[in-house]
């Protein structure tokens, strides 16, 4: 007998013919071909979304400062503090959200973001820097609704690393599209943006109405994960109380991936260019290529993991070896044992061993572990409105206090200090998650 992947053993068939055909075909086929469908329509989704947001960081902006300050960094400044400020409205609307309100949601936040760039275009600098906040603003909340049809499943580390994947890919694919459009389609550094939004915007909407189709966890899914619904103030207020410590221990160590993520986005084609390789497109997409394909090997296996509190722990150890590849391959380059290229995907994927699982599957583990109803929405947007605080202030921090030092010179220093710092968090943090099960357990028996 075929076994089927998502088929509660409630379903009415009779039920299913109101059904859109593939999801119907998604409700009967096995846990294989739903994974291979889902994992792929949301990758190739954020994929096309990423474009909206930082293809921009392919241009350079060269020789173009306002009040002191490089018009790159406005731009980078104005766009993180709108992400930032939609993380923290996120954290009610994502945890709110009702599931039918998704698909309509992302369109509606996607067209303002492309509009932004649109206007950002036709307005002349400096005044058009207002347009990357309201760029910003609309997208920080798409990953909270496209991460809310992976949630919740017994293959979720794969789906969920398949998504997360998406944006190691697409940041380097997005930002050789970007140096693309200007080397060999001569577009113009401010126009670039926009034409890359109209070449990703078809893809998006059929991408998104495939995973529109997916139907919601099964009653299998929810013995297994949890039941996932919506979580009001009350609940979230509760949910923060019962693991404050450990809380305040993985955000901080979130804060600090963030904000070594968000530079290496923004600012590597600067980097790029100390290194030497300032007019290679390529060079974006050939580090993050292997990145890619090794952290989705890496989250993807802990799915064969059952116990979720197990699976809890080797988030932790992943997130920490992730922190301590950063400072060696740091190391190892300054000393020149190894090359710019290595180094720089040495630091990717050190980066996201600790990123990703924030991202997808730590979140969900957690409350699967402790058997918690409410969704990974809520949570994840705690950790992601402080992390792009945390972003902001560095980027601040650096232009209005150092702004002689090279970026190559920030890269190196901010590497040691994550690698240092988010080791002895991410350690807090799994210790006290540990005993916290511990004594969850005995009041369980009890």
């Amino acid at each position: 007998m075929k076994a089927t992947g998502n088929l509660s053993p409630t379903t009415n068939m009779a039920s299913l013919s109101g059904e859109h055909p593939i999801t119907q075909w998604l409700r009967q086929t096995n846990a294989f071909w739903f994974t291979i469908y889902t994992s792929l329509a949301a990758f190739c989704l954020y994929t096309c979304v990423y474009a909206f947001r930082k293809t921009f960081a392919a241009a350079s902006f060269e020789g173009i400062f306002y009040w002191g300050v490089s018009y790159k960094v406005w731009l980078v400044i104005f766009q993180v503090v709108g992400y930032g400020l939609s993380k923290f409205i996120g954290i009610k609307v994502i945890s709110e959200l009702k599931a039918h309100s998704r698909s309509v949601g992302i369109v509606i936040l996607v067209s303002v973001a492309g509009i932004s760039w649109f206007l950002f275009a036709l307005i002349p600098p400096p005044y058009n820097i207002i347009f990357l906040f309201t760029n910003g603003l609309p997208l920080g909340m798409i990953w909270g609704m496209v991460f809310g049809y992976l949630e919740g499943r017994r293959m979720t580390e794969v789906l969920g690393a398949a998504l997360s994947v998406s944006f190691i890919f697409s940041s380097g694919l997005c930002r050789s599209t970007g140096a693309y459009l200007i080397r060999d389609w001569t577009v113009s550094e401010t126009w670039m943006p926009f034409v890359a939004c109209c070449i990703y915007s078809v893809p998006l909407l059929i991408f998104l109405y495939l995973l529109d189709k997916v139907p919601p966890p099964s009653a299998l899914d929810e013995q297994l994960r949890t039941r996932r619904q919506p979580m009001d103030l009350a609940e979230r207020k509760k949910f923060i109380r019962t693991f404050l410590p450990g809380i305040i221990l993985f955000v901080c160590c979130y804060m600090l991936l963030t904000i070594f993520r968000d530079f290496r986005d923004n600012f590597s084609a600067e980097v790029w260019k100390t290194l030497g390789h300032g007019n290679s497109p390529e060079i974006f997409t050939t580090t993050e290529v292997p990145v890619s394909i090794a952290v989705l090997m890496i989250m993807g296996s802990i799915m064969i993991i059952k116990n979720n509190k197990l699976a809890l722990m080797i988030n932790h150890v992943i997130i920490a070896l992730g922190m301590v590849l950063i400072g060696i391959s740091t190391l190892l380059f300054e000393q020149h044992v190894i090359g710019p290229t290595t180094w720089m995907i040495l630091i990717g994927l050190g980066l996201y061993m600790g990123y990703v699982p924030f991202n997808s599957i730590f979140f969900d583990r957690l409350i699967a572990a402790f058997q918690y109803i409410g969704t990974v929405g809520f949570i994840m947007y705690v950790a992601d409105s402080f992390g792009y605080l945390g972003s902001v202030s560095i980027l601040l921090f650096k232009e209005f206090g150092y702004a002689k030092l090279s970026w190559v010179e920030v890269f190196i220093t901010s590497g040691y200090i994550i690698s240092v710092a988010g080791t002895l968090l991410i350690c807090g943090s799994m210790l006290y998650f540990h005993n916290k099960h511990k004594r969850w357990k005995k009041e369980e028996i009890s």
